[in-house]
């Protein structure tokens, strides 16, 4: 026989379940999220990647513009196809260009500002990453969720 102790903790651990499981639901977006967050990573990784290398040749900025161009590129495909498992199109290209001429320009500000306050020009990109990434988050699934 079950004891009334033990009925409550079966009646708390079914209710957690079902907590549990409408959490699942209401997190949707979380593989969408872990998509964006890997293609992120690389497009990331692109971006500082090229940067490092051209910073010791050219001018940073210009540099750090030629890393962002090419990473956006190869973002805006993984980002359609495997994040948002959406064919890119025309419309969407322009408005994924618009999202990220706002990122860029944060980034740009942020940049220069850690060059400013004395960043090394190898670390400079690190904080602005942080700071930039969950804003593109926000304004690239806007433009692909849009219907």
């Amino acid at each position: 026989m079950i004891s009334a102790r033990k009925s409550t903790i079966i009646l708390q651990q079914c209710l957690t379940l079902q907590l549990q499981i409408k959490k699942m639901k209401d997190l949707k977006q979380l593989p969408e999220f872990i998509r964006f967050a890997m293609v992120g990573i690389f497009a990331t990784a692109l971006h500082y990647g090229l940067y490092f290398l051209f910073q010791w040749l050219i001018n940073v900025n210009i540099a750090y513009t030629i890393g962002y161009v090419i990473s956006l590129i190869a973002n805006f495909y993984l980002t359609a196809y495997f994040t948002f498992k959406r064919k890119p199109s025309w419309r969407k290209a322009f408005g994924f260009g618009g999202a990220h001429l706002v990122n860029y320009l944060l980034h740009m500000g942020l940049f220069n500002l850690f060059l400013w306050i004395g960043l090394p020009k190898p670390m400079a990109p690190i904080p602005v990453f942080c700071i930039a990434i969950p804003v593109n988050f926000l304004l690239v699934r806007f433009i692909f969720k849009k219907r």
